[in-house]
Formats: structure tokens, C-alpha cells, sequence
């Protein structure tokens, strides 16, 4: 069974092959640290945008970025669960509506026919 990385696992592991590739380390190294294929770590690469050659020095990475990257990543997942639940939501609502106006139309229906026989 393949594993799902988190995106927060993610971004901190590229970071850490940030680190590694600044100091030399062969990129099928960094993979295997990194317990992934070498695939992985370059389509990680490609998505996120970064390219070994302008790797930062171990000096220069800023751990509130890392952090940051983190948090923002975890609101995003937040966020997307409570618009799926809302969704959820406005469905069930707009289920309940439709039942009620179909009561009121029969009701309506009912009561002019009840009228109109009178």
C-alpha cells in the first residue's frame, strides 16, 4: 500500500533536501534519507517550485518559514472539511425546503378544491 505524505511532511522534508542539496548530497541520497523514490522528490520539487540550483544554505533557511508553511497548510485542510460540511449543509437544507413547499402546494391544492366544492 502506497503511503499519503501530509503536505506539512512534505514541505518539511524539502527543506530538509534543501539543506542536504546545498552541502553537496546527491539528489538518489537525498531520496533515499528522505525514504522516497527519487520520482517523488523531484515531482515534490517541481510542484513546490524550487530548483536545486538555488537552494538555500543551511543558514539562510528561516525555521518561522518552515512554520508558517505549516500552519498555512493546516488552515487550508481546516478550511477545506468545514466548506465540505457546509456543503453538506445547504444540500440537506435545500432538501428540506423543497419537501415543505410540496406540503404547502398540496395543502394549497387541497384546500381550494375543499372551496370549490362548497
Amino acid at each position: 500500500m502506497r503511503k499519503r505524505h501530509e503536505k506539512a511532511e512534505i514541505a518539511a522534508k524539502l527543506d530538509l533536501a534543501e539543506q542536504m542539496a546545498a552541502q553537496g548530497t546527491l539528489h538518489a541520497d537525498i531520496a533515499k534519507h528522505l525514504g522516497i523514490s527519487i520520482m517523488t522528490y523531484h515531482r515534490w520539487r517541481k510542484a513546490r517550485g524550487t530548483m536545486v540550483s538555488t537552494a538555500q544554505s543551511p543558514a539562510e533557511i528561516n525555521r518561522n518559514d518552515v512554520l508558517n508553511e505549516c500552519a498555512l497548510v493546516k488552515r487550508n485542510d481546516e478550511l477545506q472539511l468545514e466548506n465540505s460540511r457546509l456543503r453538506h449543509l445547504v444540500a440537506e437544507l435545500l432538501l428540506e425546503k423543497m419537501k415543505v413547499e410540496e406540503r404547502l402546494l398540496r395543502n394549497s391544492a387541497k384546500n381550494f378544491e375543499h372551496n370549490d366544492i362548497r
